[in-house]
């Protein structure tokens, strides 16, 4: 009796081990081919010699807390992708003490300061993801039209992240313009690996003169890194802090609250312009380690004492269960609250000159 009933659950067995066998073996591909290349460097505050950490954080997201949220998530709204009109072209340069920004969408800023074009994580593609027919897919298209951009001298990557280091993007702007790229440690190896040789990797608190009177910053944020499940953390993330005539720019990048934002402001005073992120923030119990919500990114603002202060990671990619217009909904109900007139929050396409 037991021997025919053994036979008869015998060939599901077979089925559920021939579907685990071919998970194992689509991520062991998938890490095997994905993967970026990790750094290989001495030990530090923030690197064990193995991965880079946050400092003074609680950042302990693992595997497991992501197949949670899968399991148990409940997005917001989000449109069908719609066409919208692109912005204006902007301009070829920006002298002076001039200081020009222009919010191309998700991630990706123009900056126009001190006769210089910076792209900060620029993503032209229609999906974020390790091939072009995967991945999250864009609800509304880029707000500048890549023929309308201006010579680009310099592209900065907070981490490597697709949504945020997008290769064939890079690609596009190498072949064009040939600007200098600047990222985390770690991060030099996969750029040059897919042809982008003009690459320079930062550690935290690093400098770089760009150019006679401008100085890079690669300063710290909390966050992680990784380009397939089997990576994690093999890279460095952060922001950026520009400084020149037309004073000191800082981009957040992506980032969690934490102690980082006293030490910038403490290093480089009140920036003219401050780029902070808002999006993918829900839920918060898994989100909030890495990602500050709209109120904390208001908070951040002021406590900053920015002069002028932008969103990014709002209305372009569905990356968190907050809804399309969730994000700059709550900003904008934050900045109505307070009165406060100095955070701006652009569609796609618009650009400002800073005050």
């Amino acid at each position: 009796m037991f021997g025919r009933k053994s036979f008869r659950f015998r060939p599901f067995t077979w089925f559920l081990a021939a579907i685990l066998a071919t998970l194992v073996a689509f991520f062991a591909i998938g890490c095997f081919i994905y993967s970026a290349p990790k750094y290989n460097g001495p030990a530090s505050d923030h690197f064990n010699g193995r991965v880079f950490f946050n400092k003074n954080s609680t950042e302990r997201e693992h595997f497991g807390s992501f197949l949670k949220w899968i399991w148990t998530r409940k997005p917001g709204l989000w449109l069908p992708y719609r066409e919208l009109p692109a912005g204006l072209k902007p301009p070829e340069r920006v002298t002076g003490k001039d200081l020009r920004v222009t919010f191309v969408n998700h991630s990706t800023v123009l900056i126009q300061m001190d006769g210089l074009n910076i792209l900060t994580d620029p993503v032209w593609s229609a999906r974020v993801g390790p091939v072009s027919w995967a991945g999250p897919r864009r609800h509304i298209p880029p707000g500048i039209n890549f023929e309308d951009l201006p010579p680009i001298d310099i592209v900065l990557l907070s981490h490597n992240h697709y949504d945020h280091t997008d290769i064939p993007t890079l690609t596009r702007l190498a072949q064009k313009f040939d600007p200098r790229i600047f990222s985390g440690l770690g991060s030099k190896r996969l750029l040059n690996d897919n042809g982008l040789k003009s690459a320079y990797e930062m550690d935290w608190w690093d400098s770089f003169e760009i150019k006679n009177g401008v100085r890079l910053f690669f300063v710290p944020s909390v966050h992680f890194s990784s380009r397939s499940f089997c990576d994690r953390n093999r890279t460095l993330w952060g922001g950026f802090v520009i400084q020149g005539l037309a004073g000191t720019v800082y981009f957040a990048g992506d980032t969690g609250m934490g102690p980082h934002f006293e030490e910038i402001k403490a290093k480089f005073g009140p920036p003219r312009l401050a780029i902070l992120p808002i999006g993918a923030s829900e839920p918060r119990w898994f989100m909030a380690p890495v990602h500050i919500s709209p109120e904390e990114a208001f908070q951040v603002h002021q406590f900053l004492q920015a002069g002028t202060s932008i969103p990014t990671q709002f209305d372009t990619f569905s990356l968190g269960d907050d809804g399309q217009f969730e994000a700059s909904e709550r900003l904008a109900r934050a900045i109505i609250e307070s009165g406060e007139t100095h955070f701006w929050i652009p569609k796609a396409g618009d650009g400002r000159d800073v005050p």
